[in-house]
């Protein structure tokens, strides 16, 4: 059953490089969110009220998220607060009974389409690093994209269609999908993002979003004047400098979605402890010493205790009106 749509359903477009809700002008000041409780390893939104809380005093507007919502009370929480949701899509996981192998992306998209808390669907993250699942021809995964984006365009007019590739997309990414609207790019270059923005505009005029950035808390090594071990003013100040570039390249890029709003104690070992590790596809871009350490990225920890990270973001994200 899809949601009635009413007077308040959000219109997507884009023009000149810019997102748009409603004919006017959309910036992204947004957090990628997947809150797994501790000690589980399935996401849930058991803190989804203190969570939503937290983001609107961060200044927050958007949240990605890497599967589909299948719940219309969580969604219906999320608009209440004015955040929006650019809802993403997997391919072929087994347990995501939405992924676009299955064509059941459709029915969600059917389902949820005039919900207003809906910004954009955005297919596939950073698939580009891994053709071994494409059989390894990562022409695949675009001719899958590319129709997949085709497909939910002729069921829905009012929204967008992004993907969030793994950096800047080159000449066969962007030749293959014409119908991918915005691009979201994973970009880890350090502390300083800014020549995505030049290289950008060079090859396209369509917008974009930088889909993932930051720094996480932990040092593996003593860099950068940087001591070892947990460290939250590394973090805090990779991000500020990150943000800092993205908001002066207002003209390209369309915002950011943080990368991320929760420590995740899942990702490297024992969900029940908060581990060292974990692994990530060209990584070695992570301030500040190049190395990922999965379970250590939130701007929140895991008992939704903030960060150092967290003031920077709210200081900044409230600086830029919607």
């Amino acid at each position: 059953m899809s949601c009635k749509k009413d007077k308040t359903t959000t219109t997507v477009s884009d023009s000149k490089r810019y997102i748009y809700v409603n004919n006017k002008p959309y910036y992204i000041k947004g957090i990628c969110y997947h809150p797994v409780t501790k000690g589980s390893t399935k996401r849930d939104f058991l803190n989804l009220s203190q969570d939503l809380a937290l983001m609107k005093e961060a200044g927050i507007n958007t949240i990605r998220v890497y599967e589909p919502i299948d719940d219309k009370a969580v969604l219906d929480e999320i608009d209440a607060v004015g955040i929006k949701v650019i809802m993403g899509f997997g391919y072929n996981d087994a347990n995501d009974k939405f992924n676009i192998v299955s064509g059941n992306y459709l029915n969600y998209v059917n389902t949820y389409k005039n919900h207003n808390a809906i910004l954009m669907w955005e297919l596939g993250n950073e698939y580009n690093y891994h053709p071994e699942w494409f059989k390894d021809d990562i022409k695949n995964w675009y001719t899958a994209l590319n129709t997949a984006a085709i497909s939910i365009h002729q069921i829905d007019k009012t929204h967008l269609i992004s993907s969030a590739h793994g950096e800047l997309p080159n000449d066969l990414a962007l030749s293959s999908c014409p119908n991918i609207d915005v691009w979201g790019m994973n970009v880890y270059r350090w502390d300083n993002p800014e020549d995505i923005f030049s290289q950008w505009e060079a090859v396209s005029t369509k917008p974009m979003y930088i889909s993932e950035s930051g720094g996480d808390s932990y040092m593996t090594i003593t860099k950068e004047g940087f001591e070892k071990g947990e460290n939250q003013k590394a973090q805090a100040q990779a991000n500020a400098k990150i943000i800092d570039k993205i908001f002066e390249n207002q003209d390209i890029c369309s915002g950011v979605t943080m990368f991320s709003f929760t420590d995740g104690w899942w990702k490297a070992g024992n969900p029940e402890k908060q581990d060292i590790g974990g692994w990530a596809p060209n990584s070695t871009g992570i301030p500040y010493d190049g190395a990922p350490n999965e379970e250590f990225w939130g701007i929140v920890d895991i008992d939704r205790n903030k960060k150092e990270t967290f003031d920077i973001i709210k200081n900044k994200y409230n600086q830029i009106k919607p």
